[in-house]
């Protein structure tokens, strides 16, 4: 059972904690006592280092959309390791992909690789700043696009430092990030048109891009609103400032990401997860006129430079190609239809235990809040946790000791082998972690 102390996971967490601060490469995954150490994968299934078998609702947080090994995947991989692995040349591999992703995306008329979305969205900024010759970029308060210090900035201010609502103020998410940084970047208030038309306006002339993700991954896949997006773009596109939208998240949402689902066409797009089929990958594409910083052979000489050891490598590359070959129309209506029966089926088991909260997401995306009232911005959703009392931290330990691993403590990120039985396995999970919780709470 979840904790257990004598597990093979926590004695691996104490043997981690010699080695690496905290004992963890990366926070998002780290969770108290301990984390759950993963041995091998397989379809929608994932086994940690004590032999327990879980249906992973993590999949490396949107990465593995395909879950894990998937075979039409690993036989174009293994076909390329037999090959080559890695060469300071570039490589067909990559082409052949820029091509795909290029054919995909209306918005995207070149592309360039690197080794994650972090990347990709920091070269996004370097991009725009070069293109419009501005230096300031823009974000909405409770955005996440990654650890670059110029927009790891405000992603989960607190009312003692957040500033007024229409205002926000730009808070440093941790130290190391110089103040410099905070004041070259704008927050935004999430889908409050006008306060935010009258920020991009004041600082127009210093404003060398906004980024935005339509459904905002760290607020329960909060969509922002067609008005709000509409006036980001109306706005960007009358005073030359460089749109970005986040797709590293959401491109799972259609065969054009999410700025297809939501009907925005960007100056520059970032992408990662998804397009490397399980292995590490970014991307960062767009108008050629705004890419065209990166171009080296006008001068022989770039704007922008932009290199990497691995950027492109041609696992990475036919990884992503594969894993995009399978992402066809029938593949997002079946991803689709996952997402409905999980969303309903947790509805249903709310109702039926008498428990407040609510289900959001969109697609192969799925969040359970303690939520009573709608929210639509930043500040509601943190309003929304106030009550809970912590009943969801303690289902998350009973659906994983009946066989089902989410995003701690509340989200679920679906993959393509799993089927509506998978999905009803889920949610009896969600109901006996439920039930288990409501009565440690009472008991309390």
């Amino acid at each position: 059972m979840f904790p257990d102390p004598s597990s093979r996971s926590a004695a691996l967490f104490q043997r981690a904690q010699a080695v690496m601060p905290g004992g963890n490469t990366r926070h998002s995954i780290a969770i108290s006592p301990h984390p759950i150490y993963a041995q091998s994968g397989e379809g929608c299934y994932v086994t940690d280092a004590d032999g327990h078998v879980y249906i992973d609702c993590i999949n490396n947080m949107s990465a593995n959309i395909h879950g894990h090994r998937h075979p039409a995947i690993m036989a174009r991989v293994n076909e390329q390791l037999d090959k080559l692995i890695s060469a300071g040349m570039p490589t067909e591999a990559e082409i052949a992909l820029a091509e795909a992703m290029v054919e995909r995306m209306p918005s995207v008329d070149t592309i360039r690789f690197c080794n994650s979305g972090t990347e990709a969205l920091m070269f996004a900024a370097r991009a725009a700043r070069a293109y419009t010759g501005r230096t300031m970029i823009a974000k909405i308060e409770g955005g996440y696009h990654g650890s670059y210090d110029g927009l790891d900035l405000s992603n989960k201010p607190m009312p003692e430092n957040w500033g007024p609502p229409g205002r926000p103020a730009t808070v440093r998410e941790c130290d190391g990030i110089p103040p410099a940084m905070a004041e070259e970047t704008l927050v935004l208030p999430v889908n409050h048109v006008e306060a935010a038309r009258t920020l991009i306006r004041e600082h127009a002339d210093r404003l060398a891009a906004v980024f935005l993700d339509p459904l905002v991954s760290k607020l329960g896949f909060l969509p922002l609103t067609k008005e709000f997006l509409d006036m980001v773009r109306e706005e960007t596109r009358a005073h030359g400032i460089v749109l970005v939208v986040d797709e590293v998240f959401s491109f799972r949402l259609g065969r054009a990401g999410a700025q297809g689902a939501f009907g925005i066409e960007p100056d520059l797009s970032a992408f990662g997860k998804v397009i490397g089929g399980g292995f590490p990958i970014g991307a960062l594409g767009g108008r050629r006129d705004v890419m065209a910083v990166f171009d080296h052979l006008p001068t022989g000489t770039p704007r922008v430079e932009h290199s990497g050891t691995f950027f492109a490598n041609p696992v990475s590359m036919t990884a992503g190609l594969a894993a995009l070959d399978l992402l066809d129309t029938a593949m997002f209506a079946h991803l689709d239809a996952l997402g409905d029966q999980l969303r309903a089926g947790l509805r249903t088991v709310l109702a039926e235990l008498d428990l407040p909260g609510m289900v959001t997401g969109q697609g192969s995306l799925v969040a359970l809040l303690p939520h009573t009232e709608p929210f639509s911005d930043y500040r509601s959703f943190i309003a929304g946790f106030q009550e809970d009392g912590g009943m969801l931290a303690r289902a998350f330990a009973g659906m994983i000791n009946d066989g089902v691993l989410p995003v701690y403590p509340r989200g679920f990120i679906l993959s393509s082998p799993m089927g509506a039985d998978t999905i009803d396995r889920i949610i009896d999970a969600a109901r006996n972690g439920l039930k288990k919780a409501r009565e440690a709470q009472n008991a309390a």
